[in-house]
This record gives C-alpha cells, structure tokens and sequence, in this order.
C-alpha cells in the first residue's frame, strides 16, 4: 500500500480522501435524476461492480436492492483462488484469510464393501494443487464478503453507499439517444411501498438474480433444464461422532443419497448440501414441504453409522439443481449493430447448481470484467464500442461453467455403481474431483483471441503465462527495500494495464523500452496518458530483473521506473523487482520466462494477460493499446 503521495494524512489508510459529494446517501436522501451507472442488486455481482466504480467520483454511480439491509446469513460460501486474487486487487485479501476456513484436503467417502449399509473413508486429495496460485480455496459467510465490498465502497472517494428498499420494475432504452438513454422505474419496497421514481441513467447492470426484472426488461430469457433433484442445505452448530468433519467431504451412501460436508469460519460452525428425493418432470421443490427436520434425518441416513446432533440450525434452504444460461448478456439484439447500454451478470444470465462452488465466484468475476469496461468509456479512455466484448468474453466462460457443472451435478447424484465413470479404477467422484481441479479453483479461464487479447504469437517468451489466462503471481523481491512479496499484488483493482517488463541476460533491450516508453510520441505510455496526469496512470509499468537483490544497482535503473509523481513529485520507489533470493522461488524459472531474450507480459485491468511481446517489439506493442485506448494527445481513438 502507497500512501502519502500528495500529503501525509494520519488516521486508516483504507479510507481515501473524500472528493466533493454529487448527492447525500441515506433512507431519507432523495433519489437523483441522473446516474452514469445504476447496479440492481446489492448481491455480490453488483457490490464488487460497485466497489470498482467508487473509486472514480467522477462515475456518478447509484446501486439499488430491493431489501432493507445486507443479508446476515446464509447463502453461498465458497471463495476459489481465483477470486482471493481478485480480493487481493480490492485490498482485503488478508482479511478473508485471516477469518476464513481454508479447504486444504477434500475427504471422499463410500460405501463399505464389506458392509454397504455404512460409509468408509477412501482417500483424500489436497484441495488446491502446487503452485496453481498463491491463494488459498476458502469459506466464508456470503454476508461477510458483503460487508467487505461495502466497506470499500464505503472508504472510497465517491463514499458509494446503496440505495436500500428500491427495486427496478421497468427498464426501457432509447437506442437513439446520445445522454442518458436508459430510463429506469424504480419501486419503493419499504414505507412507502408502491411508490415509484424514474431514474434515467447511461448504463444499467442487473445483478438481481435469477428472477431478474433487468433481464426481463430487455427480453432476456433462462434457457436450459433441471435435473429433478432435491436438495437441501443447512449451516448448523452440531456434535457429530464423523471424524472428517473438519474437512470438506463427499459422501456417497448406497442407496440413501450423497452428501456434501463444508466446514466454515470459526472452528464450530459447518454446512451440510444433503440430497433428498427426486422429484417428478412436472414437480416443483416447493411442492414437497420440506423442513429443517427433514434434511437433519437425511444426513443421519446417508452418514451411517455416524450421526449428527444438531444444537442449532442457523439457516437453511430447499433448492433443485438447474443449468440455465441467456443467450447475450446485454441489450444488443442479435445482429444489431450498436454499442450495449443494458447488461446483466450472475445469477441474472447463468445459474448452475452450488455443488462446484461457482455461482457466487463467476458473478463477482462476470462484473470484475465489466467494471474496469465501464471506466474506460465512462472518463473518456475508451470508445464505447469496448463494451461489446463483455457480453462475448463472459457468455463463452458462463456456457463452460454449465457445461463442466452439468456433468459434474449428474456424478454427485448418481447412485453407486451407477456413473459413467464407476468402471474406472478410481471412485467416480474422485476422478472427476480430480479432473476439475482448475475448474474449481476458477483457473480454467481463457478469453479468445480479440482486440482485448492477442494471438499467442510470441507466447514461448512466457510459456507458464498463457495469453487469455489471468496472470499467474509468482515471488519477487523488491529492489529498493529488499521486500520479498508476490508480483500480481502490485495489481489493484484501478481500472489501470500493466506492463511487466522481464530482462534478458542482456539488460539493455528493457533500457531502451523504458526510454522509448517514457519519451517516445509512439509510445502508448504517452499516447494514452493525458498530460495532466501521472505517467502510470494509465499503464504501470514494472520491470523484473533475473539478478538478485545485491547484484543490481537502483541509482542506475531507468528514470520511467522512478517517476516523480503526485502534486509534490514524490519519486515512487516500488516499480523495480529482482528474484527471490530466499528460497521461494525464481519467477523466471517458475513461469517459463526466456533467460536470453526477456520478454514483455501486458495484463488487462481485470488481471488477465492480453499480450507476450519481445521487449523490441515497439510497433506491436502500440498498435495493441492503439485498438483499445483513445490517443489522448492526438484526439484519435
């Protein structure tokens, strides 16, 4: 964290300097007439598009949700290791880690052959692989999380607090309008009830769920099937005679159904996904009169001869499995030619069953992409036609998630003996634990090749940093105080590229990258900077050397990587990094850096690589930022 760039400032670091206030926040605060941005919904979707647009006071940003306060309980739980990256990025990463149960082994039990009627222990296998990230899989409360992005809104400039008990009933777009195109009803869900205000905004995001009325709005429909399964889940304070009950489990009994362990925060605390009965093609859940009694009776079946006592039912639910996905995540008819003014994200466009731990995960991920989308366009560094590639980058990842999480609901409900994968010389369920590690962990993401994301041309100058796939962090040590740390968290979530620049055996090619960065009228540093801002305000910049700590000299590095910034030209220090000398490992080494030539690593603002460059290669590099950003010296786009 960096602080006091343009003036010391005691007090908590995470709050920012408040900018001057567009509109007063509160129950009673009149609604505004015109938003840049309206989020419905306060899940985790629209908290972390919001938390990303707070940052900027000049995005007047509202966001609505229909209840009256943040949830306490309940709901999803599950973080995977691509999203911890992502928290690191907002800067609470350590919190969640520090008050979270980490899944470190993942426990698979069966049914004993020498005695069907009861489960028996066959393996364990460790939950997150070697090296796969330097983020740990997690569980937490889903209103924790919450109250975490809520913070960040909340200490930003903007001071973005949500506009409680208002829900979007209408929204109408007029695709020929310039200012403010997207009028919005919104509901008053509390005192008084009924009433209605119109909003009229730029750009409207709908993360309010599967029953979406943003979706709705915009002829959005649902399409997919149901598994006609069951299911119920309960967090509980209980006694319990299962060893493993501190660990994440899959439990597969012989005929009385499967089960799915989840130990969460705080040592006592532990949830049950438990399978109860199929249903009819015509039936609904609701239909059944499920209740807590039922899915604690059913656990007790399934875990036989263990038992579970249960002192306390802290929240539970009935659900069936179903996978549905829209066909745009936006407004845009197909084979219309315009830019989106209207999108949505999470449960609004996909839904899938909880067992693989996503939903909650590909939401955040769904509005982490658009967010920094909607920066670009909304403070002028971006055609509006960049927001194209929202709806065609996340749809391909959403259809991937339905298809993988399909496959794996049909294994996790089928009896014993009865899955495609049961003649395997593994468990049926293990095998496809295994298999979709990465899944799981949220690493299987891979955007195609677009203007956001070039062909892998040079991609055997970084073969362990895959163009489309996020950037894989890896150790480094800071070069001006000696600072052993992880180099993806250099990343914040500010809507800012990076550049990593990585030396070859020969440390002139990255000198004279940095000169022509730093001075060139070519150099998309200058081209894409405008002139009264710092020069990273745009791209950061960050060169990684093979030598160690001792063996570089900082006095001799490039003046881009020790730019004077801010209203006093304070020098920042913290651009330059070296290997870990320490043991943890060589980053070179471990992410298939070329030792010889070097290369160069451009990442998106969400934390995905967009380009692997030679450290020669000018033209290139420009003509990427060229199709993307506006030439702010020039005027052009």
């Amino acid at each position: 964290m960096q602080l006091y760039l343009n003036g010391f400032r005691g007090g908590d670091p995470d709050i920012k300097v408040a900018a001057p206030t567009w509109r007063e926040f509160g129950s009673n605060a009149a609604l505004p007439e015109k938003v840049d941005v309206l989020i419905a919904g306060t899940g985790p979707a629209g908290l972390c598009l919001a938390a990303q647009l707070a940052q900027f006071p000049e995005i007047k940003t509202m966001i609505v949700e229909s209840s009256p306060r943040n949830i306490e309980k309940g709901k999803a739980d599950g973080i995977n290791t691509r999203t911890m990256e992502m928290f690191q990025a907002f800067g609470f990463a350590e919190d969640v880690k520090r008050e979270s149960y980490w899944v470190n082994q993942t426990a698979f039990w069966m049914p004993d052959a020498s005695n069907p009627a009861h489960i028996k222990r066959i393996g364990r296998v460790q939950d997150v692989s070697d090296d796969s990230s330097e983020m740990p899989h997690i569980l937490i409360n889903q209103a924790r999380l919450h109250q975490l992005f809520l913070d960040v809104m909340h200490n930003a400039p903007s001071r973005l607090t949500p506009d409680y008990n208002w829900s979007v009933e209408a929204v109408d777009v007029d695709p020929d309008a310039s200012d403010h195109p997207v009028t919005v009803t919104l509901k008053d869900t509390g005192v008084n009830w009924g009433e209605t205000k119109v909003v009229r905004a730029n750009y409207v995001v709908g993360c309010d769920g599967a029953r979406s009325n943003v979706r709705k709005a915009i002829g959005g429909e649902l399409h997919g099937d149901a598994a006609h399964q069951a299911w119920g889940v309960m967090d509980i304070l209980a006694n319990t005679d299962f060893p493993d009950v501190r660990q994440k489990c899959l439990i597969a009994s012989q005929s009385e159904g499967n089960i799915l362990i989840l130990p969460r925060e705080g040592g006592y605390l532990f949830r049950m996904y438990v399978e109860l009965d199929k249903l009819n093609p015509d039936e609904r859940v609701s239909t059944r009169n499920f209740t807590a009694d039922h899915l604690i009776e059913a656990a007790n079946r399934i875990m036989s001869p263990y038992s579970v006592d249960v002192k306390e039912v802290v929240w539970w639910s009935i659900y069936e499995i179903g996978h549905r996905l829209t066909d745009s995540f936006d407004d845009v008819p197909a084979g219309e030619d315009r830019n989106p003014r209207v999108f949505t994200a999470g449960d609004a466009c996909h839904t899938h069953s909880p067992k693989a731990g996503q939903g909650m995960n590909v939401s955040m991920q769904d509005t982490f992409n658009l967010g920094w989308k909607l920066v670009h366009v909304l403070t002028n560094r971006a055609d509006a036609r960049l927001l194209r590639s929202y709806s065609a980058e996340r749809w391909v990842e959403a259809k991937r998630l339905i298809d993988t999480d399909h496959e794996w609901a049909r294994i996790m409900s089928a009896p014993a003996g009865q899955s495609k994968l049961d003649s395997s010389n593994e468990p049926r369920f293990v095998q496809a634990f295994k298999e979709n590690l990465e899944f799981t962990g949220g690493l299987a993401v891979k955007y195609e090749p677009s203007a956001l994301t070039a062909l892998p041309t040079y991609q055997a100058l970084a073969t362990g940093q895959e163009i489309g796939r996020r950037f894989h962090s890896a150790p480094v040590v800071r070069l001006a105080d000696a600072k052993q740390m992880q180099l993806g968290h250099v990343a914040e979530a500010d809507a800012r590229w990076r550049i990593y620049a990585f030396a070859g055996q020969d440390q002139k090619p990255l000198f004279d990258l940095a000169e022509w960065l730093e001075n060139d009228p070519s150099s998309p540093v200058v081209k894409h900077t405008p002139r009264d801002k710092d020069c990273d305000a745009m791209i950061d910049v960050r060169a990684i050397f093979q030598q160690t700590f001792e063996q570089l000299s900082y006095e001799n590095m490039p003046t881009l990587l020790k730019p004077h910034k801010g209203k006093f030209g304070l020098q920042d220090h913290e651009k330059i990094f070296c290997v870990d000398h320490k043991g943890l490992g060589d980053i070179f080494e471990m992410r298939g850096i070329d030792r010889t030539a070097g290369c160069m690593i451009v990442v998106r603002p969400d934390q995905y690589i967009a380009n692997v460059l030679p450290l020669t290669a000018r033209e290139d590099l420009s003509a990427f930022f060229a199709s993307v950003l506006r030439d702010v010296r020039s005027g052009g786009v």
